[in-house]
């Protein structure tokens, strides 16, 4: 790959990954029911208005899960991986592409979550009641996943080591959801025959 096809795969695919975070972030926020006033929570809302808003003429919410989100995530990863399978010049199905774009949104919804356990980690250590519209954000997007944590693993010497514990073990999911992709390609012949082995690393 030429200096100037790297440039355009590198800002093709920052592009659609910041997409896929957008609308990651949108369901995650409305299922969780955070602020929806707090300055994140309206930018996210207004990034990810389009097709949403289009959508949601068509497609409710049911208990609490936006299905026209969720379509636009679709929609995105799809993107992603004919856009990635275009630059590279490979052939791409429709099945393939859909199992790979599961997979993308899983190992970037996995990335995202290691993201901002950790950040909530440090602040936790670093500024314990710290109130801010990031912090509010952290705190309702992780606070489901670690009420149940810190039932086992209560906080040490002033410490609440529940966020890096989730972090490791989201961490170790990232990492079976990698092996899954590796293990696909080489047992799927469908896989190889689209000649999509060469994505996984792109699709990582």
């Amino acid at each position: 790959m030429s200096g100037g096809n790297q440039a355009l795969f590198f800002l093709v695919t920052t592009v659609l990954e910041l997409v896929i975070w957008v609308f990651w972030l949108r369901l995650l926020l409305q299922v969780v029911k955070a602020d929806f006033y707090n300055p994140i929570s309206q930018f996210v809302w207004q990034a990810s208005r389009f097709p949403t808003d289009w959508l949601q003429r068509f497609m409710p919410t049911v208990r609490g899960v936006n299905l026209a989100v969720c379509v636009g995530l679709a929609l995105s990863a799809l993107a992603y991986v004919y856009a990635v399978a275009s630059l590279i010049n490979l052939p791409v199905d429709v099945v393939s592409a859909t199992l790979h774009g599961g997979l993308k949104l899983l190992t970037m919804l996995l990335g995202l979550y290691t993201f901002t356990l950790f950040v909530q980690a440090i602040l936790s250590w670093v500024g314990p009641g710290t109130q801010n519209p990031a912090a509010n954000v952290l705190w309702s997007l992780n606070e489901p996943l670690l009420r149940p944590v810190r039932n086992l693993l209560p906080p040490i010497g002033g410490l609440d080591l529940s966020s890096l514990g989730l972090a490791i073990i989201v961490q170790i999911l990232l990492m079976a959801a990698i092996l899954m992709i590796a293990v696909l390609i080489e047992q799927s012949p469908l896989l190889l025959l689209s000649g999509l082995g060469a994505m996984a690393a792109v699709l990582m």
